[in-house]
């Protein structure tokens, strides 16, 4: 009875770990290509200290460990790892020496499309056209690496961090990303989370297109050209995140449309802290947005956005908005903060006993004409402007906040441990 209950266990384990072993390898010359020939699923390959030539192949469901002292150095041709099979892991390596050519398809590491399930962690992957290419493969896992990217091309010549391409159920979680193009950029994909990385010296730190039903949260950008830009994707929930100096928008949505923009923290951005443009039915609540040139910008018939609990604490400009028609951002007797709004509230609710409107004629007239600026302080432009405070039907259309906060609510931004 015991001999019969051990064979039916055999033969209901994995396949992948039957026979499994641990192949330790030498720094001595082709050791490393010989263990790949001669290994078999659910091997574990073990790299000694050292520098292996690659580019190497992976076809079998291995796990490759370099234990973070071994490095697989490509001859600057192609992908240095390319995995081709399911169920393999990648970890604990430095990866140098792609290629610099390829369309911007020679990567550190090469997820085909059988590479489901595949793992990519631990790693330093330095200095490649693209760090890891997740190329049709399912259901990866891209975690806690070092992603590097040239810095010897122009900017747009340069090749991402991380792209991926119809990667469904794809994650990349707590990476640090510097250099080369955009830090993490998505082409036609849905089910994918984008958590905790940290992005620098970037174009973009996430740029996302024709992507659905995902997660951009607890992320850091930091001095990049741009922070998050959502464009072409419907269903996204952007919470959590981070984006400090950057240079144009902390957030972008482009054709963006039922998204949830939750708890970011956004700030000294020197151009506009959030650009809407086409962009309907999206919640924005619980944000900072703060000492932006402007705080948001929405344009291009945007429609059917709601705004709730956002503080806009000192941009230059809180709101860009040019339009005939009149935008309520309150709901249900709750709207948002707004440091420039002289409120009171006598019945101490906590909600201004004042609406505000952030635009008036002037910021109209100066957006379609700039040169008008000289005339700001002119008795003219004041009197318009007082004018305009004591008989607010006078106001253009635009944003109003029936029911502004009087104290905000800040999130506060996410911390970042070195790995």
């Amino acid at each position: 009875m015991l001999l019969r209950l051990i064979f039916i266990l055999l033969m209901l384990a994995p396949t992948t770990m039957v026979g499994a072993v641990e192949i330790v390898v030498s720094e001595q010359s082709g050791a490393l290509t010989q263990a790949l020939n001669n290994a078999k699923a659910g091997d574990i390959i073990r790299l000694q200290p050292g520098s292996y030539k690659g580019p190497i192949v992976i076809n079998k469901a291995i796990i490759l460990d370099g234990g973070g002292k071994a490095a697989i150095v490509g001859n600057e041709i192609g992908s240095v790892i390319s995995v081709t099979v399911p169920n393999v892991t990648v970890r604990g390596l430095t990866i140098t020496g792609s290629g610099s050519k390829g369309n911007g398809r020679d990567a550190g590491v090469f997820l085909g499309k059988k590479a489901e399930n595949a793992v990519v962690s631990d790693n330093k992957i330095l200095g490649n056209l693209v760090g890891v290419d997740v190329r049709g493969s399912k259901n990866a896992l891209v975690t806690r690496n070092i992603i590097q990217g040239r810095q010897d091309h122009r900017m747009n010549d340069r090749g991402n961090g991380v792209y991926m391409w119809n990667a469904p159920g794809a994650k990349v979680i707590k990476n640090d990303f510097r250099w080369g193009r955009d830090g993490i950029f998505v082409n036609t994909s849905k089910n994918n989370e984008f958590s905790n990385n940290r992005f620098r010296d970037l174009r973009f730190a996430v740029h996302y297109m024709y992507a659905n039903n995902s997660v951009v949260s607890g992320n850091i950008s930091l001095g990049n050209h741009l922070g998050y830009a959502i464009m072409y994707s419907d269903d996204v929930r952007i919470e959590g995140n981070y984006s400090k100096g950057d240079r144009n928008h902390g957030i972008m949505m482009n054709y963006t449309n039922r998204t949830l923009v939750l708890n970011n923290h956004i700030e000294q951005v020197g151009d506009k802290c959030v650009f809407i443009y086409n962009a309907h039915r999206n919640s924005f609540k619980g944000n900072l947005f703060s000492g932006c040139g402007i705080g948001i910008h929405f344009t291009a018939g945007s429609e059917r956005n709601d705004f709730i609990s956002n503080a806009f604490v000192g941009n230059r400009t809180q709101v860009k908005y040019v339009g005939t028609r009149w935008i309520d951002w309150s709901v249900d007797g709750h709207g948002n903060y707004w440091s420039d709004h002289a409120a009171y509230d006598l019945d101490g609710n906590g909600i201004a006993d004042t609406a505000y409107r952030p635009n008036d004629i002037m910021d109209h007239v100066l957006w379609t004409q700039p040169a008008a600026k000289f005339l700001l302080g002119s008795p003219a432009i004041q009197l318009i402007r007082w004018s305009q405070s004591a008989f607010p039907a006078l106001l253009p259309g635009g944003v109003i906040d029936q029911a502004p906060m009087m104290h905000p609510l800040l999130p506060q931004p996410p911390s970042w441990e070195e790995f």
